[in-house]
């Protein structure tokens, strides 16, 4: 028969790449816990509608890149999340989250996008997300891209940078709107059939153009801070600030939209020339009228999304791996008519905290000692830990290092395992 393979552009995760994934998200967790961030995990699966209302219906997201089908059993238009923060404004306002005030959520999952796949970017690719629900002010705009920042600095990864713009209100970006229309009308002969075809639907994403030979009519065209009203400006200018207060650079960068329609004031990204042409990490901004757009109470928002991907890429490109988890024991057992005595052993050396491999036995009985010692020293364990027929006979077991030949071998008593084990944990 043939060989059934994953689908193109979604990928396994084996071991050990995946102990950087779980490194990873330990890290992130912590980091979370530390901004009183408290963790949501939404469905995959969502209502077609809620992508079409929350990212806009002229985005490249909903119109070319969402996987969406019809449940065939009560004909429900269904698609495969292509980012969070629509699911995640969906769960809060469903469950009335925000009754008893603002909330700090973050997720982990995977997201879904039918493109080219090519480097950092994947068709089932991973995100981690961080959702300030209910806050207005400008101070926590600035807190959520501190939290990005301090990630990036307990990782050790100082080729990112953060840059910014603000897209005012929808008043200011109508004015804008306008005035993009008006520009690109003037050198409709220099756009391309997209840019046409979205020039009175969504001008703004003519911005997002990558097309070469529109980039001297996009660098001309009026940019939106230059719209911006006295509120729109202060509430940037209070950003800035506070990012100033603690250190963290940054470049305003007036093309700055995102490619989601529910933005507004304050939008930023985090990028990285380490990575080509996929070289933001990081992106987010404010989103004050989503929860009202999906039928909830008006109430204003601001986060960020991680592709997880992308950062362990970089993380490799920076030759600064992520601490992994080392395996503690791996238990050499020369007699499967020892495991009665010796697996009691391996379950308290467990619950002492230990990770423990234990070697299995095979039709033939179990492998040589020269074998099994090779696996030892492959499974990268701290210490072989042998049960032979003379500890067995006297009750005792033989430590050895695998790592550090400087400490000797020593044999004990069963009943001082847990005691070693105990100073090993600790």
């Amino acid at each position: 028969m043939d060989k059934i393979v994953a689908v193109k552009g979604m990928n396994d995760i084996l071991p050990p790449q995946s102990a950087s994934w779980e490194a990873l998200e330990s890290l992130v967790r912590n980091v979370m816990r530390r901004f009183a961030f408290e963790n949501i995990r939404t469905p995959i699966v969502e209502p077609t509608a809620l992508f079409v209302r929350g990212l806009g219906e002229v985005t490249d997201i909903v119109e070319k890149e969402m996987y969406s089908f019809e449940d065939r059993l009560n004909g429900e238009a269904l698609t495969l999340r292509p980012e969070n923060t629509a699911g995640v404004v969906r769960a809060v306002v469903e469950h009335s989250l925000l009754y008893n005030g603002p909330k700090r959520l973050y997720y982990m999952g995977p997201m879904f996008r039918h493109e080219r796949p090519q480097r950092g970017r994947y068709r089932q690719f991973h995100q981690i997300g961080a959702e300030a629900l209910g806050f207005g002010g400008p101070e926590v705009d600035a807190e959520v891209i501190l939290m990005a920042h301090m990630l990036w600095q307990e990782l050790g990864l100082t080729d990112i940078e953060l840059q910014i713009n603000s897209l005012g209100q929808p008043e200011e970006r109508h004015r804008h709107r306008a005035a993009l229309i008006e520009h690109f009308e003037s050198h409709k002969d220099a756009l391309d059939e997209e840019a046409k075809r979205r020039l009175h639907l969504n001008p703004l994403r003519l911005l997002d153009s990558k097309n070469p030979a529109m980039q001297p009519v996009i660098e001309a065209a009026p940019k939106l801070i230059d719209f911006l009203g006295s509120a729109s400006k202060a509430h940037l200018d209070s950003v800035l600030r506070l990012l100033e207060s603690h250190g963290v650079p940054y470049t305003i960068n007036p093309r700055l939209v995102r490619g989601m329609d529910y933005y507004n004031l304050t939008v930023f990204e985090f990028v990285t020339t380490k990575l080509g042409s996929q070289g933001t990490v990081c992106a987010g901004g404010r989103y004050d009228y989503l929860i009202e757009q999906i039928g909830g109470k008006p109430s204003p928002g601001v986060g960020w999304a991680m592709g997880v991907e992308r950062v362990l890429e970089l993380i490799q490109e920076s030759a600064r791996p992520l601490p992994t988890p080392v395996l503690d024991v791996f238990a050499v057992i020369l007699d499967s008519d020892y495991l009665p005595s010796v697996m009691p052993v391996l379950s308290s050396l467990r619950q002492a905290g230990l990770s423990v491999q234990m070697q299995a036995s095979t039709p033939e009985g179990m492998p040589s000692l020269k074998s099994q010692f090779k696996r030892a020293d492959s499974s990268g364990a701290r210490y072989a830990l042998v049960f032979g027929p003379d500890e067995i006979s006297s009750g005792q077991v033989t430590i050895k290092s695998l790592r550090n030949a400087d400490v000797p071998q020593v044999t004990i008593a069963l009943t001082e395992v847990a005691q070693w084990a105990s100073h090993q944990a600790s």
